[in-house]
């Protein structure tokens, strides 16, 4: 049972309580009964609408001062209902102030009022006409305010500091979205990485889209965490129509939401906020904006408890799009990147020809079909690519099939050169005993192949495209200036676990016959280098995962340490959610040393690579991705992962 916050996350709540309008009575206890649900799932913060302790539709009874008054009282109320409950709560009400009434946000935390928030946009057009009660933040005159009592932070620059926590937050309300620049901007700017949005925004055909996409806009925009709550059916009057829309966003992505809820509607999840910090540390424009006024600092202190499993999902495959549409849509685009930059490097160095070495294997295969795609944008026949089957001591009769098959199906030019000759020469002359299949054995065979890539290109004018992929380079599972080397890398930044969708993408919708069969053969071949003997069978022998561990595990903790730059020890947390009925703790944190030992041990790898095509947003690319010195210690890393196997 994890202590979230010690994760970075934390566990918000948008609530749509039944309001009935200038009943602050029943309003107050739908307010308490939702805290509490909340407080019950172990939330940190729950979020209501927009004057939900009076209702949002009140109209001139926002003149009467026996409203204001019990709204007050309302408020006074739950402060004392709520000085036990460990969770914030951000409340709307008017608020009267500076000879004025503001509608307000009030954030309360265990019965204390941590500081009132002032609308500032408001609205009146068509059937909003806000502006005949309220006043904007921008007409106040204090920075405080006496309301149940207590002597509240007034104003809308305030952002809430947890003290236990990466928690910043930040309020606004309803039209405050709609503007240019919105005030969750500038609450951003100044540390917020949670935002909140107290509405009351009716429905119209088309409205909820839009609406929508402006919550997402706006935490994609902000790095942030973006909470909406709406009001809900209870203001339906007159004209118009309220659905109690309540969307939680994070950095441009939708993960809960409500819409009609029946009576009353609460929506929970848990918001990554260290990773929300870790992209804005990364992307450092985020910072580079005009300066905005002076913003006042309120702190508080959660408490840190047990909060139960993650409400969210951890998807194990992160680089591969869950849902097969947009899967297929980003296999397109894959491939395209890849061969429209094969096709420019060759148009811009004015060579016609590539040189693919092929095994039979995931990796060759895609490098085959993107240097076919590649010539034929160039409006170059498939014989211009000139493909090279190139078996060893390790090459079995169906990896060899489906070499020559594919080539021949592919049309392009095909060449079958051996290497066990080569190979046989080259111990003999550095002294090396062919029945010892150590690294040397293995090695010789990989900087042959390459050796011959290398040579037939120069005879032929041509250009080697090389065939590794991303997590051959994490791992540092290449042999250096061997299958390592290339003019140009097409798969450098494609996952392994990519890999195999592409090809089978290729093979349904972009294949047929003959094709399509051998390329699905191949995504059921074992992942191997074949260079070692197959078994007695004829079969393969050396496989990767066996060796290196299962390459979809090894995704998994590449994605979340260069893409969130996530610890180890939240890397394991998250594997174990991911992975959990297929492999085992132990078995997780066992490849999790081997992910960090190798990534750190094989940098000099990657700081010599290739130039080659960057398709998504993690990358190892010693020029603009990834420096770092070859030379780096990992034992900070291996450390974490130490305590963890002592924990367990």
């Amino acid at each position: 049972m994890p202590d979230l916050l010690g994760y970075g996350y934390i566990r918000a709540a948008v609530a749509v309580p039944q309001v009935s309008v200038g009943n602050t009575e029943k309003n107050k206890t739908e307010i308490l009964r939702l805290i509490g649900e909340a407080a019950s799932r172990q939330a940190h913060i729950v979020l209501f609408p927009e004057l939900s302790l009076t209702g949002y539709t009140c109209a001139d009874l926002f003149h009467q001062t026996v409203l204001l008054c019990a709204a007050e009282r309302a408020l006074s109320f739950i402060l004392m209902k709520t000085s036990e409950i460990p969770i914030l709560a951000a409340i709307g009400l008017p608020v009267q102030a500076d000879n004025q009434l503001f509608n307000c946000c009030a954030l309360i935390y265990k019965g204390r009022i941590l500081g009132v928030v002032p609308k500032t946009y408001i609205p009146n057009y068509n059937e909003f006409y806000e502006k005949r009660w309220f006043a904007s933040s921008s007409t106040r005159t204090s920075d405080s305010v006496t309301l149940c009592g207590q002597n509240a932070p007034f104003g809308e620059n305030i952002i809430f500091e947890d003290l236990n926590s990466p928690l910043r937050i930040g309020a606004e309300l309803c039209e405050d979205l709609w503007v240019p620049i919105p005030p969750s901007s500038l609450h951003a700017l100044n540390g917020a990485n949670l935002l909140l949005n107290l509405s009351a925004s009716n429905e119209l055909v088309g409205k909820y889209e839009y609406r929508r996409e402006l919550v997402k806009q706006q935490s994609a925009r902000c790095y942030a965490g973006y909470l909406y709550a709406s009001s809900g059916e209870g203001e339906s009057t007159t004209d118009v129509v309220f659905g109690g829309h309540a969307i939680i966003a994070e950095n441009g992505a939708v993960i809960s939401e409500l819409r009609f809820p029946e009576g009353s509607g609460l929506g929970i999840t848990d918001i990554d906020i260290e990773k929300l910090q870790n992209d804005r540390r990364k992307f450092n424009s985020f910072m580079a904006c005009p300066e905005s006024k002076p913003y006042r600092t309120v702190a508080f202190s959660t408490e840190r408890r047990e909060c139960g499993e993650l409400l969210r999902s951890v998807d194990p495959r992160p680089f591969v799009p869950g849902i097969k549409a947009e899967r297929e849509l980003r296999c397109r685009e894959i491939l395209t990147l890849q061969h429209k930059g094969l096709a420019q490097r060759m148009k811009k160095t004015d060579i016609k020809k590539a040189v693919v070495g092929i095994s039979g294997g995931l990796d060759s295969t895609l490098a085959l079909l993107v240097a076919v795609q590649a010539v034929k944008s160039l409006g170059l026949p498939a014989e211009n690519v000139i493909g090279i089957t190139m078996p060893g001591f390790g090459t079995t009769g169906r990896t060899y099939r489906n070499s020559l098959t594919l080539m021949g199906e592919l049309g392009v030019a095909a060449r079958e050169i051996p290497i066990k000759d080569a190979c046989m020469l080259h111990f003999r002359d550095i002294g090396h005993n062919p029945d010892l299949l150590d690294v040397t054995y293995e090695n010789v065979q990989a900087r042959e192949r390459t050796q011959i890539l290398m040579d037939v290109a120069n005879k032929e004018g041509a250009l080697v495209v090389g065939t590794g992929d991303l997590s051959e380079l994490a791992l540092g599972w290449a042999t250096y200036n061997g299958d390592h080397m290339s003019m140009y890398a097409v798969n450098s930044s494609v996952p392994k676990t990519l890999v195999r969708y592409l090809i089978g993408y290729f093979a349904e919708e972009m294949a047929s016959g003959k094709t399509g069969e051998t390329l699905r053969d191949i995504l059921e071949t074992p992942v191997s280098p074949e260079l070692l003997p197959p078994d007695e069978n004829g079969e393969i022998a050396q496989r990767t995962e066996e060796l290196v561990g299962n390459y979809e595990l090894h995704d998994f903790f590449l994605f979340h340490m260069m893409r969130n730059g996530f610890s180890p020890k939240k890397v394991y947390f998250l594997a174990c959610i991911a992975f959990g009925g297929v492999f085992d703790k132990n078995e997780i944190l066992r490849w999790l040393k081997v992910f960090y030992r190798r990534f750190f041990s094989q940098q000099f790898k990657r700081s010599c690579l290739p130039d080659g095509v960057k398709v998504g947003s993690v990358s190892l690319s010693p020029r603009g991705d990834w420096r770092m010195p070859s030379d780096a210690s990992a034992s900070l890393w291996l450390a974490e992962l130490e305590g963890l196997e002592k924990e367990e």
